[in-house]
């Protein structure tokens, strides 16, 4: 998911809220409906931003531990629970570094245990495109889909680099374009495979002997450049016809596939003067493509912090930043932008005044290069650090920081409910510090008001998740809209990885 920044003294935000719902753009008109809130909860996964050495913490593998975030999510009425995915353990220079969670449970058996225990939450998981098969993947997808009677969801995403791939075959790494052209064409062929069985095939008539209505029931013959593959497909069509797709798309021709190809799209933006542009953006393209308006979902990530008072919540929200962001955790943050051994700075002195090197091996394998933007960020930190005293750990700080919502109840819920009703997104992905009871808090505290507001549910009213999120079955073709390079751009910011 996408990563904002905070400011301010100390290198901590000196507001509320780092979302800005200044109404720069206008309000919608008083005559719409008010718009309800979506809301999914995530576990956060191989990052920073887990607290595990929080004495309150708990396990990152333990089921129960999931079972506690989704059973809280559904008692707020939440939409969704979302599980990131990682494959490989970072590492610095060859050793697991101790900042990162290190471990995470496969996302598809976490999802179908959780659909046992919950009964309206929406399951929706990281799984990857370039290490995949389209008739594997579709089938354990539609068979989560009928365990949880329609409740499934994909977040499609492909792997940035040769280490992760070096788990999975030799020369598993794909270059940019191949592994967006393979994720364009997994998406297609997994949709023809879901919709080889209509959602009558099945008579089941006992006096006349019957089971199939449709002897042609799962037939499939799909042949692409990437895929080449026939047969049958043994899962009946699911409950809600297909699993809800999640993507994230920024540039042209990933927002094109995105809006072609996607029930809800992972938004970058907290500022709502990029926001709203951004969302009318996804929504126009939609409709040009045939979509009923409305039928994509912009959704920011976002975590919190609560406190009785304004000045509470900013004073906890230091503390935890500055315990997600440890001197030592800066260095290894930095140093993936440098790629350079910085374990010789200070992390409470200046940044360092060396360059990056953008032609070495990689400090830090595992997470994502900032690569050719390498020198411009750097620049930008050391303007930001002399205008502002700060060090390289404050630096870090305000760079990989990502508390949105700091304030009291009644501020987060106003913040939230202002930037999904100026169309800024149609809601959030919500996380904590704390696994895995961080949620219960916004859950007891925030969620009242939202309701209040009449902006959140107070039942759920559908048997679906595409019944609660209101997604009807995209019927335009998978890709459809990218010209000619859709399947090369399934997009580039369709490979999102969110952990």
């Amino acid at each position: 998911m996408s990563t904002s920044s905070t400011s301010g003294t100390s290198g901590t935000s000196s507001t509320s809220s780092t979302f800005n719902t200044s109404n720069t753009l206008g309000t919608p008109s008083t005559s719409r409906p008010r718009k309800q809130i979506i809301l999914g909860a995530y576990v956060g996964g191989v990052n920073h931003h887990t607290v595990w050495s929080d004495p309150e913490a708990g396990s990152q593998i333990d089921f129960a531990s999931f079972r506690h975030v989704a059973q809280t999510a559904e008692r707020g009425l939440f939409d969704f629970f979302f599980l990131a995915e990682g494959l490989a353990l970072r590492e610095r220079q060859g050793r697991i570094f101790d900042q990162d969670i290190v471990g995470r449970p496969d996302t598809l058996p976490v999802l179908s245990a959780l659909a046992a225990v919950t009964e309206h939450l929406g399951l929706i998981g990281t799984v990857n495109a370039t290490f995949n098969e389209p008739y594997e993947l579709a089938r354990q997808l539609s068979s989560l889909d009928h365990l949880s009677g329609g409740r499934a969801g994909w977040n499609v995403v492909t792997s940035f680099d040769a280490f992760t791939g070096g788990n999975f075959r030799r020369g598993g790494f794909l270059d940019r374009n191949d592994r967006y052209a393979r994720a364009g064409e997994f998406l297609a062929a997994a949709r023809e495979l879901w919709d080889s069985w209509a959602a009558d095939a099945v008579a089941a008539d006992r006096d006349a002997g019957v089971f199939l209505r449709d002897p042609k029931a799962g037939e499939f013959d799909f042949t692409g450049e990437q895929f080449d593959i026939s047969g049958r497909f043994n899962v009946p069509r699911s409950p809600q016809g297909r699993p809800v797709i999640l993507q994230a798309g920024v540039s042209p021709q990933g927002r094109d596939f995105a809006a072609g190809g996607a029930d809800a799209i992972f938004s970058p933006y907290h500022r709502l003067d990029e926001a709203q542009p951004f969302y009318r953006d996804i929504q126009a393209r939609a409709v040009r493509l045939g979509r009923p308006a409305g039928s994509v979902k912009l959704l920011p990530s976002a975590s919190f912090v609560l406190g009785d008072t304004e000045a509470d919540a900013i004073e906890r929200h230091r503390d935890i930043t500055r315990r997600q962001i440890t001197g030592r955790t800066a260095q290894i943050l930095l140093e993936g932008v440098w790629n350079r051994d910085l374990s010789g700075y200070d992390p409470d002195g200046p940044l360092p005044d060396i360059d990056p090197d953008l032609d070495g091996p990689p400090v830090i394998r595992g997470r994502a290069r900032i690569g050719e933007d390498a020198h411009r960020r750097v620049a930008e930190w050391r303007a930001l650090a002399e205008a502002n005293s700060y060090s390289l750990r404050e630096v870090a700080i305000h760079a990989f920081g990502r508390t949105e919502f700091v304030g009291t109840p009644e501020q987060v819920a106003e913040r939230i409910d202002s930037f999904v009703q100026q169309d800024g997104s149609d809601g959030f992905i919500l996380g904590s510090h704390l696994t895995p009871t961080g949620l219960d808090e916004f859950v007891d505290k925030v969620v009242p008001l939202l309701q209040e507001r009449g902006s959140l549910r107070t039942e759920y009213s559908g048997t679906t998740l595409r019944d609660n999120l209101g997604i009807p079955l995209n019927e335009v073709a998978a890709g459809a809209g990218a010209g000619s390079g859709a399947r090369t751009g399934a997009g580039a910011e369709a490979s999102a990885q969110v952990a």
